[in-house]
């Protein structure tokens, strides 16, 4: 990809070639760390999903020469530089609130497995003294051993 962006820095490209360029090769090195990352467990494939869907509107935009000047123009937006900025804060916000979601669920998930950890340490400590375990509702007492 540097030998792209070396090819056209010398054959006297735009400024704009050279940032569609960068931008491709961003999404490359997306690409290559999510896989990475998903080959060695690191990230999960749900979230691994979100982070390619990004990689590939970069380089829709990036390829796809006026979507992104189209798309700022519909949207009143005055340059096309801003809207991709904008379109960059929605999914970061949405990724936030993703995650916030899923560390909510997780922490609740959490709270009621030490619960249970707690109620089942206190009938192990309870039939090693040799109490009698208390019965669960739809079950029938334990007796001393």
């Amino acid at each position: 990809m540097s030998d792209l962006i070396a090819a056209a820095a010398k054959t006297g490209a735009t400024t704009a070639t050279l940032q569609r360029a960068g931008v491709i090769a961003i999404a490359v090195v997306m690409f290559v760390v999510v896989f990475e990352l998903v080959r060695r467990r690191a990230l999960l494939e749900r979230y691994a999903l979100l982070w390619l869907l990004a990689a590939i509107v970069l380089v829709v935009l990036a390829l796809w020469r006026g979507l992104l000047t189209t798309i700022s123009a519909d949207l009143h937006i005055y340059t096309p530089v801003n809207a991709l900025f904008a379109a960059g804060f929605i999914f970061v916000t949405i990724l936030l609130l993703h995650f916030s979601l899923v560390i909510s669920r997780l922490s609740e998930q959490n709270k009621l497995l030490a619960q249970r950890l707690a109620l089942l340490d206190e009938r192990f400590e309870d039939a090693l003294a040799g109490e009698e375990l208390p019965a669960r509702p739809g079950t029938r007492a334990v007796g001393k051993r």
